[in-house]
């Protein structure tokens, strides 16, 4: 059986620096979240509630504690080496747009939309980036050219062979991009057409913007 781990006393002027560490929310995924499992702890809950609350391991609730408990809000920030700020793969920049523009509920979770918080901490949580700041988030989103704004607007097809499409697009997109080399039979020339005009029914914005891009396959 696991050792009972608890945060150590908090007094008052610590309890205020935990919540404005989260509230502001502005800063390192890393340090938000650390503070959010002492500060929960300081409250009484115990570590396999905050491991279900934060979406990740007991273990790694103890440690946080631990660490806390030993070194104070010094063990909340990421040891950085200085230098320009991390810049992510393609691969991980690929990964990220991808959860982005899906559901939440795709993934097990209790919400139907993401914000900027409920994003760079899930992608933390299932290791994508080991750490990424809401503001560079929203940068690299920005770059990406996806909104929070067409996410939430955009409505659930109702082609039960949805899934299969999608599946297949984003291969077709994987050999495009050169990250997947294309099988016996499968096309070696790809075009992405821009559709203007309407979608079809029930697989449109509800904002009333331009459809999704045409995907063309041209084998050799």
């Amino acid at each position: 059986m696991a050792e009972r781990v608890r945060v150590r006393e908090i007094d008052d002027d610590e309890g205020q620096r935990l919540l404005r560490i989260i509230r502001r929310g502005t800063g390192s995924v890393l340090t938000w979240r650390r503070a959010q499992m002492v500060l929960l702890s300081a409250q009484g809950m115990d570590v396999a509630k905050i491991a279900q609350v934060t979406f990740t391991s007991p273990d790694r609730v103890r440690d946080v504690i631990h660490n806390f408990n030993v070194d104070g809000f010094n063990s909340l920030y990421p040891k950085y080496k200085g230098g320009r700020p991390r810049t992510f793969t393609l691969p991980e920049r690929r990964e990220i747009k991808k959860i982005a523009k899906s559901r939440p509920v795709e993934h097990g979770l209790p919400f139907s939309t993401w914000s900027l918080v409920k994003l760079a901490d899930f992608l933390v949580a299932e290791g994508v980036v080991d750490d990424i700041s809401h503001e560079g988030l929203r940068i690299l989103l920005r770059e990406e050219d996806v909104t929070f704004q067409r996410l939430k607007t955009w409505k659930t097809s109702h082609d039960p062979d949805y899934a299969a499409k999608k599946a297949r697009v984003e291969h077709l997109y994987a050999i495009a991009d050169g990250e997947v080399l294309p099988e016996p039979g499968e096309p070696e020339v790809i075009f992405c057409l821009d559709e203007f005009g309407r979608a079809p029914r029930g697989a449109e914005e509800s904002s009333g913007r331009r459809s999704p891009p045409l995907v063309i396959a041209v084998t050799g």
